[in-house]
Formats: C-alpha cells, sequence, structure tokens
C-alpha cells in the first residue's frame, strides 16, 4: 500500500471512530501514533519518538510535548496534541513555542488528529513563527498537499531541502486565504483596484456599495467559467456511446452526446467529486471514476459507464443529497447531508457499490 492510500485508509477510519474518542490521550493512540507510524517512525522505539518529551526551558522545569520525533539522535519534529474536537484555532501551542527555541527541532505540528498544522522559524531563527506554513486536514484531502506531507517520511525528511518549500507554501497558503476572503467579502481597495480599471470616476460611497456586488458576482463567475471550461475539456476527449440509465426500475436510453445548456458545475460538485476518488482510492483505480454533471444531478461513474452508477449528487438544493445504489439490484436511496465531510460516513455503500461491479 503506498503513502497516499495510507492516509486514505486512516483517513476513512476517522468517522467511524470520532463517537468514541472523549480524551486527548484517545486522540493520540486512535489517529495521531498511526499518522507517525505512516511517516516512518516507530512510536514504540524511543530513540524514534519519545512520548512526553522534557526540556527544561529557564525557569520552567519538567514541562512536556506530548511527541518528540527523533533522527540520528537528535530531536526534529516536536509535536503537540489536543482532543479531537478541540479548535485549534483558539488553542496555543505554548510548549511548541517554548521548546522551540531550547531544543534542535526546526519542525512543529499541532494537531487534533484531524487537522495537522506545521510550523517553523521562517520569520525569525529559533522562534517558531505565528502562523503555519502547511495545514493538513484528513477528512479535506487534498493530494498536492499529501505530496507536502511525503517530506516529512524518515527516509526523506531533510530540513536544508525543507526551508526554501515550507517559505513557498507558507505564502502561497496565506495569499490563497486572502483571495477566499476577498473573494467572499471584497475589501475597498480591492473593489477600488477594479473599478478604476473599468470605470474611472471618483471613488464615491455609491460606486463603492455598486462595485462590491459586481466585483463578488464578477469572481465568483469567472472562477466556475473556468471550472466549466476544464470539465468540458475533459468530458470532450471521451468516445460518445449510447447510454442506458436505471432510474427505480425502469430503463432510460440517453444519447451521450447531449447539450450541456444550463448545467453549471459548482466547487461542491467537483469537491465532493475528489472525495469520493479518495474513498475509493484503495478499491479501484481512481481513474476509473468519472464525474458527469446533468442539469438536476452530478453523476459519479464508475469506468464511465452509466450502467455503473457508483452515486449522484444532489447539490443544487437547500439540502444536499448523496443518492447511493445499493444491493444487487442498485435500488436508489438519497441519504440528506449538511456538509460534504459527511460523505465519509457513507464509505462502506460507496466501496461496496464499486466491488459489486468489479
Amino acid at each position: 500500500m503506498d503513502f497516499i492510500d495510507q492516509i486514505q485508509e486512516l483517513a476513512a477510519r476517522i468517522p467511524k471512530l470520532r463517537e468514541n474518542i472523549k480524551t486527548e490521550e484517545a486522540t493520540k493512540n486512535a489517529l495521531v501514533m498511526p499518522l507517525i507510524n505512516i511517516l516512518g517512525y516507530n512510536v514504540f522505539d524511543p530513540t524514534e519518538v519519545v512520548p512526553e518529551y522534557t526540556a527544561d526551558f529557564g525557569t520552567k522545569k519538567g514541562e512536556k510535548v506530548d511527541y518528540a520525533v527523533f533522527k540520528e539522535g537528535k530531536p526534529v519534529i516536536l509535536i503537540e496534541c489536543k482532543n479531537i474536537d478541540a479548535d485549534l484555532d483558539r488553542e496555543h501551542a505554548s510548549q511548541l513555542f517554548r521548546y522551540f527555541s531550547v531544543t534542535e527541532a526546526k519542525i512543529g505540528i499541532l494537531t487534533n488528529g484531524i487537522v495537522y498544522r506545521f510550523f517553523t522559524d521562517l520569520d525569525s531563527p529559533n522562534k517558531m513563527d505565528d502562523k503555519s506554513f502547511l495545514e493538513i486536514n484528513l477528512l479535506d484531502i487534498k493530494e498536492p498537499l499529501i505530496n507536502e506531507l511525503k517530506r516529512f517520511k524518515k527516509e526523506s525528511f531533510d530540513i536544508d531541502d525543507l526551508a526554501p518549500v515550507a517559505c513557498e507554501l507558507k505564502y502561497t497558503r496565506e495569499i490563497k486565504l486572502i483571495l477566499a476572503r476577498e473573494i467572499n467579502s471584497p475589501s475597498e481597495d480591492f473593489v477600488k483596484y477594479f473599478a478604476k480599471q473599468v470605470h474611472n470616476v471618483p471613488f464615491t460611497q455609491n460606486v463603492r456599495e455598486k462595485f462590491t456586488g459586481i466585483t463578488k458576482n464578477a469572481l465568483s463567475q469567472f472562477i466556475n467559467e473556468k471550472i466549466n471550461e476544464r470539465l468540458k475539456f475533459a468530458m470532450s476527449k471521451e468516445p460518445s456511446e449510447s447510454l442506458i440509465e436505471k432510474n427505480d426500475g425502469k430503463e432510460i436510453t440517453e444519447v451521450a452526446e447531449e447539450s450541456n445548456e444550463g448545467i453549471v458545475t459548482t466547487e461542491e460538485e467537483v469537491e465532493g467529486y475528489h472525495i469520493i476518488k479518495s474513498i475509493l482510492r484503495a478499491s479501484i483505480d481512481p481513474k476509473r471514476i468519472v464525474m458527469r454533471d446533468k442539469k438536476n444531478y452530478c453523476g459519479i461513474l464508475l469506468d464511465n459507464n452509466n450502467r455503473k452508477p457508483i452515486c449522484r449528487l444532489h447539490f443544487n438544493t437547500k439540502q444536499k443529497y448523496l443518492e447511493l445504489f445499493l444491493g444487487d439490484d442498485r435500488k436508489a436511496e438519497k441519504a440528506p447531508i449538511s456538509e460534504l465531510n459527511e460523505i465519509y460516513n457513507y464509505s462502506n455503500q460507496l466501496i461496496a457499490t464499486v466491488n459489486s461491479y468489479e
């Protein structure tokens, strides 16, 4: 099993275990220690992983950080763990900050077993940055970030190679957060920049109010159009065929080359598609999982074959639904979901559906 498959397998266990994880210690045992093992460090070997690592800091004696990962006899990574339900935005990584200046470790990790935030000392040498340079959410796995996580594996960890990468990751992440904030709620300076480009008049209160809405709508349309362009390009390369769908026991013949008019593929549908691919990665080649958007739903198919529906995403209404195809007769059943991460709760059903086609 390769690295990303191991990460996906760990992530798939979280929804099943979450209700039974009540303490910080349970979080460590069920989620954090398995990840350390996946990275190639033996949690049962005290020359590699030291739990409750102590390093005296000034007048403070006997303070402990949850784990110190060692390489060649020196601590290289410090890990501070919180309870699985902890909000990391409100948690202060106090031990990490203090230990950073008195140990040789150059990587600090703050985690609740689901989200892992990676820190280093880009701003001031030997002083841990306030902002992380990398964040991994096991319930929202993004494959490019998993590739970055590979750099922390025992056999490939090299702090000298990691430093420039950490710098780029940190500032790329911060710029993306700024862009997300501006897209959702454009600032006055952001709106003013675009308004001046297209409407050369004084930037009055009325102009600002008018162009705030225009800017937000323009950005949203631009992003959706780019997503649709890429999807249409991908779909145009697939061979056309006559397709047959099953719907409540009735067969409906469709023509493959149907009109795309009125179909808008949303970011949520794309994200849902990637979640399903991540769930099924361990069972089949993810290249066999294809998304085909329709006006009323977004279909996820095996081998781009409508005779092999995996599920359907009904995300165009206020109440979202995941439509599953269960049992040998592929009986359709809609499961209401309030957020995309709830798709992981249906991992077993999705895997069973795919296995039934195999």
